[in-house]
């Protein structure tokens, strides 16, 4: 559920009319709604209640979108962070979230990251590797600080997602094998300045169906037996995030929050752990559209283009990964168009669909790309020396500003001419 509606023929975020935001704002802009992502972050919480021992503690995946106002909105949700870096480190505390309920993540991090991560204080560092594990263990000792750790394991299950987005086969770069899962650990447990408490999975994003978490969990279970019985103590299990969000209306729809809970709960049955999860998409994903307007519609071979002032550098999944985002009218008359869907950037791959079936719309008119709130804003790029992309987000009748417009003034005073030119 979202709150992004059609009233008497328009288009509204909340209470805020779209049309309203592109007259103020301008578009290409990013749109996202207050009250869909506290929405979502409690009916995940609510999902995972008694799985566990204790509450269990959501992270949110900030690199689904790292903006300050939406970590904002978590951080009074109760949420904690799973970051991957020292910026998204930096701007989950300066968001207002516990150091003590942030996970750092990630296959590649910095000795810098990590002594970062030592000295703000993060509830638990996932290591991929038995080397991190030494060059974290020789950090924390220089900082004088403890390490708290878990090992990311890759238990060999295919996610059944997008190649680009399944982490959990034995050819993905992430974690530790599962059949050298042990020996890191015993090796680690004998490394100073560490605290082995933790065992970490994360197989994949955008899931839609949970036999293959259910696999993943069931062999995470038996290593944690398996540690236990090595004499290791391990009180906490990082489930990762991944479940699904229906981006195509079309399409069969994931399985749902309390359905992934009750799957949870039978998994981890007995394991005695505290279980951290870190949903991403879930949570920010229906809480954010991409508000454009139509350029120009132009005659095609077959089709029509239908080129919108948004382009592949304001939203990449389509073109990354063939991602499907639905593409509607902000003020839909009924009629409609099959149509290519296009950018004004100067690539074949600025294409958002192809033989898309939309409402009919004409040069002027305002589309929304929905389920734009995770994996969008944040990697859009300057590319053709664009305008980086506005950000707002809307609370009942009112609208805030939440990323300025970047423009190309910006980017030329950001560069350096070296004295010879």
């Amino acid at each position: 559920m979202d709150y992004f509606n059609v009233h008497d023929g328009e288009m509204f975020a909340e209470e805020v009319a779209l049309e309203r935001i592109a007259a103020e704002v301008g578009t290409p802009v990013y749109v996202y709604s207050q009250a869909t992502i506290e929405r979502h972050a409690r009916v995940f919480s609510e999902a995972v209640v008694g799985a566990g021992t204790g509450t269990p503690l959501v992270a949110f995946a900030v690199k689904a979108n790292p903006n300050g106002a939406v970590l904002r909105v978590l951080a009074r949700a109760g949420l904690g962070a799973d970051v991957v870096s020292g910026g998204e480190l930096v701007r989950a505390i300066h968001a207002g979230i516990p150091p003590e309920k942030i996970i750092f993540s990630g296959v590649g991090k910095s000795e810098a990251e990590m002594a970062l991560a030592l000295e703000l204080g993060v509830g638990q560092i996932n290591i991929e590797s038995e080397p991190e594990a030494i060059t974290l263990s020789k950090i924390a000792r220089d900082c004088a600080k403890i390490a708290r750790v878990a090992f990311r394991v890759n238990p060999d299950v295919d996610a059944g997602t997008h190649a680009k987005i399944s982490t959990g086969k034995s050819e993905n770069k992430f974690g530790i094998a599962y059949d050298k899962a042990l020996g890191a650990y015993v090796m680690a447990r004998d490394l100073p300045a560490l605290e082995v408490q933790g065992v970490a999975v994360h197989i994949g994003s955008q899931l839609t169906d949970l036999a293959p978490l259910s696999l993943a969990f069931t062999k995470i279970g038996r290593l944690i037996h398996d540690l236990r019985a090595a004499g290791l103590s391990i009180t906490s299990a990082d489930l990762g995030g991944g479940l699904g969000v229906p981006y195509d209306p079309t399409m069969p729809v994931p399985p749902s929050p309390a359905e992934y809970g009750a799957m949870v709960r039978a998994a981890t049955k007995g394991w005695q752990t505290q279980l951290i999860f870190e949903p991403g998409r879930l949570i920010v994903a229906n809480a954010g559209v991409l508000l454009s307007r139509v350029v120009r519609v132009k005659l095609g071979a077959s089709r029509p283009f239908v080129i919108v002032d948004a382009a592949m550098n304001d939203l990449i999944r389509p073109s990354m990964y063939d991602a499907y985002h639905d593409i509607r009218a902000v003020r839909p008359a009924g009629a409609r168009i099959i149509a290519h869907i296009v950018g004004p950037v100067c690539e074949s791959g600025d294409t958002f669909a192809m033989e898309r079936d939309i409402d009919a719309v004409s040069e002027g008119d305002l589309v929304v790309f929905a389920t734009a709130g995770a994996y969008a804003a944040t990697m859009a790029s300057t590319y053709n020396s664009r305008p980086l992309t506005a950000e707002v987000i809307v609370s009942g009748a009112h609208y805030a500003i939440v990323r300025p417009r970047l423009d190309v003034a910006a980017l030329i005073a950001a560069e350096d001419v070296p004295d010879w030119l």
